[in-house]
């Protein structure tokens, strides 16, 4: 049985990757076709190697060639990844940079920050975070990094700041700099020059991902980052709470203004239930049930998931090893589905903001 190049991509050109709505060959996400008799090889190249559908669309190609050219091929997909960006990011070798907020304090943001960007990091992909919540940087603790001091380091005549690395990613914080027993009474021009550093003055390198904790409510912050940075999209981080879901209308309500224009990759309900230890199948809605789902419904965004009130998820921050890292722990697994839905919502903001690009040019 002779199978050609041209059959192949016939065949895969009846699998749509299911959230950019087009077949593969189309999107060039069929690559390196190689035939030896009856054996097949190709690779898919997905947006992300965080892609939730990776399993689904290695299935269907698989499908796709036994259907359309013939069960007797033997068939082997490599799936690997090429990370989407839109243009001019402003920060040589970053991707995509993604914000986390929240309308109100209190609401486990920076939890699900860091544990958003280890998300990322465990599937393959290069991450940083920036802990840009200058009143209350809490990454130092939860990476167990206190007291840390990054170094500065010479490159190209420039003076950079070397970003602090611990459990694969690179990590810059507000906290690196000050000291924790003391407050600092920020200034508005000093709050933005200080964020604004923590992105242009440090060497990065190449990320696929950068995640950046922002400080609860809309302020300075807020607008510096978004205006000075293209972001690739925006996770707002609410409790089921009617309280906290007002002030989360607040948060989305400041990205979607024209003069900041964020697109809203969705919105995670961190505190959903309470699962105790002993009774791991119980749930128990002490804050109220589906206010984020609800929320995410009116506004027409994504729900990226919620995430139970367990003990474990407030131990592991405290010390210095975000829960997702814990293996055997189920907490862990909510965040890991969370962070492959935003590499996931990225890859489509991406897609609508180049095609958008490409209709205007």
């Amino acid at each position: 049985m002779n199978v050609t190049s041209e059959q192949v991509l016939k065949a895969l050109s009846n699998v749509e990757e299911p959230d950019l709505k087009k077949d593969l060959v189309t999107l060039n996400m069929v690559q390196d076709i190689k035939i030896e008799g009856n054996k097949l090889s190709f690779s898919i190249v997905l947006t992300t190697p965080a892609c939730p559908l990776k399993a689904m669309i290695e299935n269907a190609c698989r499908n796709a060639i036994h259907y359309f050219i013939s069960q007797d091929v033997d068939v082997h997909i490599n799936m690997t990844s090429r990370v989407t960006t839109q243009k001019n990011i402003g920060l040589p070798g970053v991707k995509n940079i993604i914000a986390v907020a929240s309308g109100k304090g209190g609401v486990g943001k920076s939890t699900v920050a860091a544990n958003l960007a280890l998300g990322l990091s465990i599937t393959g992909a290069r991450v940083g975070l920036i802990d840009a919540d200058i009143y209350g940087p809490s990454m130092p603790i939860m990476f167990g990094l206190e007291g840390a001091k990054p170094k500065a380091t010479e490159i190209d005549g420039k003076t950079r700041i070397a970003p602090m690395e611990k459990y694969g990613i690179k990590l810059l914080s507000i906290g690196f700099f000050t000291d924790p027993n003391q407050p600092v009474p920020w200034r508005g021009p000093m709050v933005s020059t200080a964020v604004k550093q923590l992105f242009n003055d440090a060497d990065w390198g190449e990320l696929d991902y950068l995640v950046v904790d922002l400080p609860p409510g809309t302020g300075d912050i807020h607008i510096t980052v978004s205006q000075t940075f293209p972001i690739a999209g925006a996770v707002i981080v609410t409790t089921p709470q009617n309280v906290a879901l007002a002030d989360a209308k607040k948060g989305i309500g400041m990205f979607m203004m024209n003069a900041i224009n964020v697109p809203l990759l969705g919105i995670v309900e961190n505190m959903s239930y309470f699962t105790p230890a002993e009774l791991p199948d119980n749930k128990y809605y002490i804050f109220g049930h589906g206010g984020g789902q609800k929320l995410a419904s009116q506004l027409d965004v994504p729900f990226l998931g919620e995430i139970p009130l367990v003990k474990s998820i407030a131990d592991s921050g405290d010390i210095g090893m975000p829960v997702i890292l814990q293996n055997g722990n189920p907490m862990s697994k909510a965040f890991a589905d969370m962070a492959k839905r935003v590499a996931q919502q990225v890859a489509i903001a991406n897609a609508k903001a180049n095609s958008a690009s490409l209709v205007n040019n």
